[in-house]
């Protein structure tokens, strides 16, 4: 049982840390950031966009870079995002003491309905709590609501791209070996199109600290089948229409900042 409190914790965040490896609270960001899952994809937005490497986040077992992006005359912050609830959840929480108050999140998703194209666009509506880290922000409850504040705004650059997209309820889980067949017609049962491992994470975090965001998936791998089947999991296949996916969230970003 995880024991909610809406007391502060203890333990204050020290932030990013600067290229010396050394936590600077005095480093300021651009307010509206940019987290890619995809280490692949993040690369290729380094390579085509003017980025600068900041600072990075520093760990025990892995550090993960920084930057900052120029978009049509409009500065982001751009970081490599950390796979699952706790690893996301303690990247909003620095970003957010360095000057970050708006996110923008991406990456991939297993699918539950076969019929959603392998790369095409899921935006969750809702998050089940099937995971551990919301709970230590929001109550008890069996979901999340996601993403109301820049939907309509997303829906819109998706049609003006030609992208198509699904919408409906994610299942955020911490165990995706454990994935169980009961389970997935559990989640379908309940409107559950899409399964992965931070959307109920990110709601409860930035809900709680009252941080704007929005988070989207790439159809990835088809759990809605006899056998799991891979599809385009792997980060490189299907790779060309994989990169055309963060330009979706640079524009995002970029009419955000324009209308703020």
């Amino acid at each position: 049982m995880i024991f909610y409190s809406n007391e502060k914790g203890i333990i204050p965040s020290t932030g990013i840390k600067n290229l010396e490896g050394i936590h600077d609270l005095n480093l300021k960001l651009p307010s509206i950031a940019i987290g890619v899952f995809s280490e692949h994809l993040y690369k290729d937005i380094v390579k085509k966009y003017n980025c600068v490497q900041i600072g990075k986040f520093g760990g025990s077992s892995i550090s993960r870079p920084i930057h900052i992006l120029n978009y049509k005359d409009k500065e982001f912050t751009l970081f490599l995002a950390g796979i699952s609830g706790p690893w996301i959840s303690s990247d909003i929480e620095e970003l957010n003491v360095n000057g970050v108050n708006t996110f923008i999140i991406f990456g991939n998703c297993g699918v539950l309905d076969s019929k959603i194209e392998d790369c095409s666009i899921i935006i969750p509506t809702k998050a089940y709590r099937d995971e551990g880290t919301s709970y230590h922000y929001l109550p008890d409850s069996e979901s999340v609501e996601l993403n109301k504040k820049y939907k309509e705004m997303f829906e819109k650059i998706l049609e003006e791209n030609d992208f198509s997209y699904t919408e409906g309820a994610t299942w955020t889980t911490d165990a995706f070996y454990r994935e169980t067949r009961e389970k997935i017609n559990y989640f379908k049962s309940k409107g559950a199109v899409c399964v992965e491992m931070e959307g109920a994470s990110i709601g409860a975090v930035c809900q709680y600290k009252n941080l704007d965001y929005f988070t989207f998936y790439y159809a990835g791998d088809n759990l809605d089948a006899i056998e799991w089947d891979a599809r385009s999991l792997s980060q490189l296949i299907n790779f060309d229409k994989k990169v055309k996916v963060p330009a979706l969230a640079l524009e995002l970003a970029y009419k955000i900042a324009k209308n703020n």
